[in-house]
């Protein structure tokens, strides 16, 4: 068994695990919600962030706010909003590093030809959207 997959229910070695990952693992750690028009049109609720993507910040001190995503940060677990600034003691401005789980993506990023054939790929099965419509 992968060593990121583990079976210890200990959170000392739950978060070794998460903080020892490599990048390639670290990517899954990334994952947003989508807003309910999203929701709707795609028929998932979560998904990756990217540079590009529109996102709207739930939780923290920049509540409500929106921007594109400058940078994802796959060693700090971390993306950076532009406009989302914090001014340091020289003066300048520096962009707050976000979790993903705190903002919920409002507009995707669908300029890459491998993202839009993912969506393709996560679509739901046509039985699945059968079973919803009978509820």
């Amino acid at each position: 068994m992968p060593f990121w997959k583990t079976t210890s229910s200990h959170p000392s070695k739950q978060r070794l695990a998460q903080q020892t990952a490599p990048l390639h693992v670290r990517q899954r750690f990334m994952g947003a919600s989508l807003s309910k028009e999203l929701k709707e049109e795609y028929g998932f609720g979560t998904l990756r962030v990217r540079r590009g993507d529109i996102v709207k910040i739930l939780r923290g001190d920049a509540k409500g706010l929106e921007g594109k995503v400058a940078k994802v940060d796959l060693t700090k677990g971390r993306i950076q909003i532009e406009g989302i600034t914090q001014k340091k003691v020289d003066g300048s401005n520096v962009l707050i590093p976000i979790h993903p789980s705190k903002v919920q993506i409002t507009k995707l990023d669908l300029t890459d030809k491998l993202r839009s054939a993912a969506f393709e790929r996560r679509k739901p099965s046509e039985k699945v959207k059968k079973k919803e419509v009978k509820k």
